[in-house]
């Protein structure tokens, strides 16, 4: 797996950089230490498509499908971890759904991979060409951010067929497989099956969000000599959108974020930091929990008890779920964070970059203020940490370790119709 140098001799990949790049691969994260256009070469970059795939799926959901296919019973419990793997509202429906998921999975990412060719083939050859389209398909799915080229996907920047390709790739997996086939399925049949609430939200907040997001970076680095500011208006544009759809966990960039002025970077923190939806291949504490912890808080200043959401109410319990986890993950980015200030031996890296890199890697983005290359090991081994408990969540975790008292009931969330991620 081993890559090449530009004067032809063989460059070596260590245990940690290894290690590095196959939790970034299976986190869906794509912060990378090296270059994986350049250090490792078509087998490893093939071992990292393939983590990217298992991960944005989810290993219980690959489990399943091999549990399928040998014809095997799939009980209750997994069920239910099924169901919340990949936000279905009951444990009975899951396995239908899994099958649907595949599915739909395969034929979005061949779709993507075939527009790409069109750009691909011609710059890269027939078996790179498929190779990369196929592989940036997969990755822009899958919210993960690898790219086969150094410096991502910089060099298209002006190009509508990848950025926008890639752009609804992102947008597509991010936006979680139990609301596209309750879309799929409204279209379908409008009367018989209705938008659920789940869905209105996660809409609603999704195009909110990439509209703030363009805006933010359309105004704040139009005159930025070093990102928009020698850019023509539709390209810049362009530029600001890919942005604000990369920010929401897929890692992609076509602007130098380490570039960028230090209110670019607070407001795409904060993008990092809500990330996908639900049920998606993206991470971040979810918009469905950042929606319900506003929602409370304001319904709370204008002295309501209760939290509404398209006319219905949102019970006690969603309500705490929603704040334990974006307290959880406040919590952990910070204590993570101060970890990277001790470690710190590298004075000309800034404060805010590793600020930057630890919500990136918590919220499984992937973008980077180009520092991670330039940390020592054991600021990358917090990364690692982080990416982890980022992807499987901090209340999953912390419920995983907990003791509940004896003849206590541990209840797993089913049947809701918002899903705190």
């Amino acid at each position: 797996m081993h890559g090449l140098n530009d004067d032809g001799t063989r460059r070596s990949v260590n245990f940690l950089q290894a290690l590095f790049t196959a939790t970034s691969a299976l986190c869906v994260t794509g912060l990378n230490v090296i270059d994986p256009a350049k250090d490792f070469n078509r087998l490893g970059q093939l071992t990292i498509m393939l983590l990217i795939q298992i991960g944005g799926l989810g290993i219980i959901t690959f489990g399943t499908s091999f549990a399928l296919i040998a014809r095997r019973r799939v009980n209750f419990t997994d069920r239910i971890r099924l169901a919340q793997q990949v936000g279905a509202f009951s444990a009975g429906s899951v396995l239908g759904l899994i099958r649907s998921i595949f599915i739909y999975t395969f034929v979005i990412e061949g779709v993507g991979a075939l527009l790409l060719a069109f750009r691909f083939v011609p710059q890269e050859g027939w078996a790179d060409g498929l190779f990369f389209s196929v592989f940036h398909s997969i990755s822009a799915f899958n919210n993960a951010g690898f790219a086969l080229y150094s410096n991502n996907l910089m060099n298209f920047v002006g190009d509508p067929l990848v950025s926008g390709v890639i752009a609804l790739l992102i947008i597509l997996g991010g936006m979680g497989f139990l609301v596209q086939l309750n879309v799929i399925a409204h279209l379908r049949n409008p009367r018989r099956h209705r938008l659920m609430v789940h869905s209105k939200l996660v809409l609603t907040m999704m195009t909110a969000l990439l509209v703030i997001g363009t805006l933010t970076y359309l105004l704040l680095e139009w005159n930025n000599p070093r990102t928009l500011g020698p850019l023509d208006f539709g390209t810049k544009l362009l530029a600001s959108f890919f942005q604000s759809v990369t920010t929401r966990t897929a890692g992609f960039n076509t602007l130098d974020y380490g570039a960028m002025t230090l209110t670019t970077l607070f407001m795409t923190i904060l993008l990092m930091f809500i990330g996908a939806n639900p049920g998606g291949t993206g991470g971040g504490i979810k918009t469905s929990t950042f929606y319900v912890m506003m929602a409370s808080a304001w319904s709370m200043v204008r002295g309501r008890r209760d939290t509404t959401l398209f006319r219905r109410r949102i019970d006690t319990n969603t309500v705490l779920r929603a704040m334990t986890v974006g307290l959880l993950s406040i919590g952990l980015v910070n204590v993570m964070f101060v970890l990277m200030l001790v470690f710190n031996t590298n004075e000309e890296i800034l404060f805010i970059q590793l600020f930057f890199e630890s919500v990136s890697a918590f919220a499984t983005v992937g973008l980077s203020m180009n520092a991670t290359p330039l940390l020592n090991a054991n600021q990358h081994l917090v990364l690692i940490l982080l990416m982890f408990l980022g992807r499987i969540g901090p209340l999953t975790f912390a419920v995983a370790f907990s003791r509940p008292e004896k003849g206590e009931l541990v209840r797993y969330p089913a049947d809701k119709d918002i899903l705190i991620g």
